[in-house]
């Protein structure tokens, strides 16, 4: 959803930017600029560093163990191709918007302020959803002590805070935005 979301709102951008070339309207400037900014945020706290741990974290258990993460019971109900989909396309694309455009990161602090919040809001709503069905989200949960579970909520935070500054690094790199 947030890659759909994110990859929405640079349609949006692209085709507003189209829209508005040659306009002089301060206003429609304006509008722009906050839909880039959004574009931005959304790349640096959310597509970008949600985006890798999705792939990096969902194929390592599913090598590892396929039960922990997909069930082989779900290949009745959804496809392979829809698999990739959700677990190996985010990859390539947030790889190729970030070659293509630009994005200005927030500031560090806050954008790490921000990915955090994002972190700890899912795993909270995992466990909601957990406490209302008695199931858990993903099965490789229903294996882990109370207290282990505790350790890996707080690694896959450090973990998806590690790939915004990879992100940050990154983006720095192919913009050469240090000169």
């Amino acid at each position: 959803v947030i890659q759909a979301v994110f990859f929405g709102i640079c349609v949006l951008t692209d085709l507003s930017s189209l829209l508005t070339r040659g306009n002089d309207s301060q206003e429609q400037e304006r509008q722009l600029k906050k839909l880039i900014s959004l574009r931005d945020w959304m790349m640096a706290v959310l597509a970008f560093p949600v985006g890798v741990f999705v792939v990096t974290m969902f194929w390592s258990i599913y090598i590892y163990d396929r039960e922990l993460v997909y069930p082989k019971l779900l290949d009745n109900f959804i496809p392979a191709w829809l698999n990739h989909g959700m677990h190996t396309t985010v990859l390539p694309f947030v790889l190729i918007e970030m070659r293509t455009t630009h994005h200005q990161y927030p500031s560090r602090s806050c954008g790490l302020a921000a990915v955090c919040t994002f972190a700890v809001g899912y795993i909270l709503w995992v466990c909601w959803i957990h406490h209302v069905t008695g199931v858990w989200v993903y099965p490789l949960l229903e294996h882990l002590s109370p207290g282990v579970k505790i350790i890996f909520f707080a690694a896959v935070t450090v973990i998806i805070n590690v790939f915004y500054l990879v992100g940050e690094i990154l983006n720095n790199y192919i913009w050469d935005t240090q000169k």
